[in-house]
């Protein structure tokens, strides 16, 4: 038995007392333990903050309108201070290099939207000149972009079948009927069903479909801008976007495959479109154009060492070599004077008209059957946009408004959907190139639009001998950076195994299922594994380093001291109806003591005892609570801590379930004898116990600020209530 002097026993209660004692008024630091005061603040009704959002956000003064104005336009804050002299050459130069690189890959990609090359020109210029006016990036290049093209292409297709078109058997004229479509742009599936002829061409249906999905995804965007829900964009990380555009550039891919053989094969729409395409492929494989494939290999040949050389050399070249344009110019000059098209059926792109259409609305007929294909357009054009915009920000030193982007791009696709044009969204390919041929402003835009204007009123017909088997090379070979993104794989499996897991998924299903429902797929995949790593996350003892106020994993690292008696618990995660039973059966398992087994022995094995007792004659009870009051405290056990020291830094919120979890764990604990701390609660766990009665009264001092001050209030309890020699038992 330890006897203690008076001396000893006045500083064991004042240090008890320090521990126990809640002063109010300002912050009290004693023996380690802070108490702080919370800021008294003012109550405000839902209708005072209601009406003080509506008079902020509804006012209308000379000053807020002229805020508005140049927030909804930026152009009008950074034109009027831009440096002529220091940036109009490089504005200049890259405004030129991306219009020369433009031209081929709008005509190209209008293919792969499943329109006329003219349509595809139209979507590049209105994108240019309404960026310029709304944008907040310096750097990125809005336009046609793959990906979009494929996804809307996949759309038109779904209702130009739906619409009883015949793909395969349609004569040149039908393909491109320029009067039709003027006075004929509001025809419904319903109408041409109806009509024995078709009175509106393939061509102006198409462009009517792609002008209504763009406009919906448009509408979307401005919405998401207005709503401020730039947010969502999280939730498309980086490898799902990668994986996204992998998957889709085999689709890319496979769909620009009958061009470069010059074979005639039904476009394949819906679940599982590749696969089918390519059995269409290789039964339709012995009708291949000879000219056509052969025209295909050379350029192959050309472009794709010109361009390794463009990347190799990209440091020391001022400007890309754009090879895209030689071949083009090359391919057109060969085939007109060679007729090509007369003498072997290789497929040009034919007649395309100077200047513009006259503006036409988008057919509102068809909004419900594309409104669910156009919401995955714009959140996909949306996401790519922001990204590149904040990476080229990052790069440069500037900011970026995410929901003004989202105006930009949604605008950049309602007012174009009035001049037939099609889907569109910032494009990386390029933007590299905008950004390494010295673009600083967006003034490089219209001097891309004006190189497409002039494309528009003098140069497009021109193209008329240009074959497709060239443009959709150009389209392939565009491909290879993100076809590369399997070299990657070692690299990111190394980083994370779940990030790649999610690229693999997406890109799996993007490729084999469909695109709009591979991004489905992805971003559910995603946000499975969120949930999966927050439902098993790394639950650890902690041990001290040396005589340092840190704590580590004794699992992880060596030497690390413990105390006897107390057991420091880590949880990794946030604490919620997910993970509640892992978080009890974990802290089980790691501290080896379940406070349920051991009262369930402990009574079994004390009513045992009782009972022979009760036999000999020895005690006897006057009801049954006290009978089982007395059946636990007379078998005592001997247990391997008397505190446990619950270390809250990585769980950042908890739930109603998880509340009730560390209530029964605490009151687990203290039924066996085992005094359960907490540490390092941030404000919003501390305000869910508080709200949720975690501890009386009395016990509120048993939030501790810091692991260390917890680990040195339980020395003192046990110094307390065993004696200076037991605090001070070797570890």
């Amino acid at each position: 038995m330890t006897v203690e002097t008076s001396e000893e026993i006045n500083f064991l209660n004042d240090s008890r007392r320090s521990h126990t004692q809640n002063g109010e008024g300002c912050a009290r630091h004693r023996d380690g333990r802070i108490f702080l005061e919370k800021q008294e603040q003012a109550h405000i009704s839902v209708m005072q903050l209601l009406l003080k959002r509506l008079r902020t956000h509804f006012s209308c003064t000379p000053a807020r309108f002229k805020d508005w104005l140049f927030g909804f336009f930026p152009v009008l804050q950074w034109l009027p201070k831009y440096k002529l002299k220091e940036y109009v050459l490089g504005d200049v130069m890259s405004g030129l290099i991306v219009a020369i690189l433009l031209v081929p890959q709008s005509i190209a990609y209008s293919l792969l939207a499943g329109q006329e090359p003219i349509y595809g020109l139209y979507t590049s210029f209105f994108a240019c000149l309404i960026y310029f006016l709304m944008g907040t990036s310096r750097h990125i290049s809005v336009g046609i972009f793959g990906v979009l093209c494929l996804m809307v292409g996949e759309v038109v297709e779904e209702q130009l079948e739906a619409a009883g078109y015949n793909t395969l058997h349609e004569s040149r004229n039908d393909l491109f009927n320029v009067s039709a479509y003027e006075h004929n742009s509001t025809l419904t599936s319903a109408t041409v069903n109806q009509s024995a002829e078709l009175v509106c061409g393939r061509s102006c249906y198409a462009i009517a479909v792609g002008t209504t999905v763009t406009f919906m995804a448009g509408v979307y965007q401005v919405a998401m801008g207005a709503l401020q829900v730039g947010f969502v964009s999280v939730y498309l990380s980086d490898s799902l976007l990668s994986g996204f555009a992998t998957g889709a550039s085999f689709t890319i891919l496979t769909s620009q495959v009958k061009y470069l053989l010059g074979i005639n094969i039904p476009r394949s729409s819906g679940i599982g479109s590749l696969i089918r395409t390519w059995i269409h492929i290789f039964q339709n494989i012995h009708m291949t154009n000879i000219c056509d494939l052969v025209t295909s290999v050379l350029c192959l040949l050309i472009l794709v060492p010109t361009k390794e050389i463009n990347e190799c050399f990209k440091s020391k070249l001022k400007a890309p070599i754009p090879i895209e344009l030689f071949v083009v110019i090359v391919a057109t000059i060969t085939s007109h004077f060679g007729h090509l098209h007369e003498k072997y059926g290789s497929s040009v792109a034919g007649n395309i008209p100077t200047g513009f259409l006259m503006p036409k609305t988008p057919d509102w007929g068809l909004i419900p059957n594309v409104a669910v294909s156009a919401f995955s357009i714009a959140l996909i054009g949306f996401a790519i946009t922001v990204s590149l915009s904040e990476m080229f920000a990052k790069k440069h030193g500037y900011t970026v408004r995410a929901n003004q982007e989202m105006y930009a791009i949604g605008f950049c696709n309602i007012i174009p959907a009035f001049f037939h044009c099609f889907t569109t969204s910032a494009a990386l390919a390029k933007t590299l190139v905008k950004e390494s041929t010295g673009c600083r402003t967006q003034v490089s835009g219209v001097v891309t639009a004006l190189v497409l204007l002039l494309v528009l009123l003098v140069v497009a017909p021109l193209f008329y001998s240009l074959q497709k088997c060239v443009l959709g090379v150009i389209t392939i070979v565009n491909l290879r950076g993100a076809l590369r993104k399997f070299a990657d794989l070692p690299k990111m499996w190394k980083l994370s195994r779940v990030d790649t897991a999610v690229w693999l998924v997406t890109m799996a299903s993007s490729a084999l299922v469909n695109t709009e429902l591979g991004l489905l797929i992805g971003i559910c995949f995603s946000m499975l594994c969120v949930i999966l790593r927050t439902q098993r996350p790394a639950a650890v003892l902690l041990g001290q380093v040396d005589d340092t106020e840190v704590y580590e994993s004794i699992s992880a690292y060596k030497n690390l001291k413990t105390d006897p008696g107390i057991q420091v618990f880590r949880f990794e995660a946030p604490l919620y109806y997910v993970n509640k039973q892992y978080f009890k059966s974990a802290l089980y398992k790691q501290t080896g003591l379940n406070p349920i087994s051991v009262l369930a022995a402990k009574k079994k094995a004390a009513k045992r005892k009782l009972k022979e007792q009760k036999r000999e004659g020895v005690v006897s009870f006057s009801n049954k609570e006290d009978e089982a009051e007395a059946s636990v405290q007379l078998f005592p056990e001997l247990l391997p801590f008397h505190t446990l020291v619950i270390d809250c830094a990585a769980i950042p919120f908890l739930d109603t379930v998880g509340i009730n979890t560390m209530k029964d764990v605490l009151k687990e604990f203290k039924d066996i004898g085992v005094q359960v701390l907490l540490a390092q609660c941030n404000p919003s766990v501390r305000a869910s116990l508080h709200r949720g009665e975690y501890f009386k009264t009395e016990e509120e001092n048993l939030l501790f600020y810091s692991l260390h001050q917890a680990i040195c209030f339980a020395r003192n309890e046990c110094l307390y209530n065993r004696g200076p020699a037991a605090a001070l038992s070797p570890s």
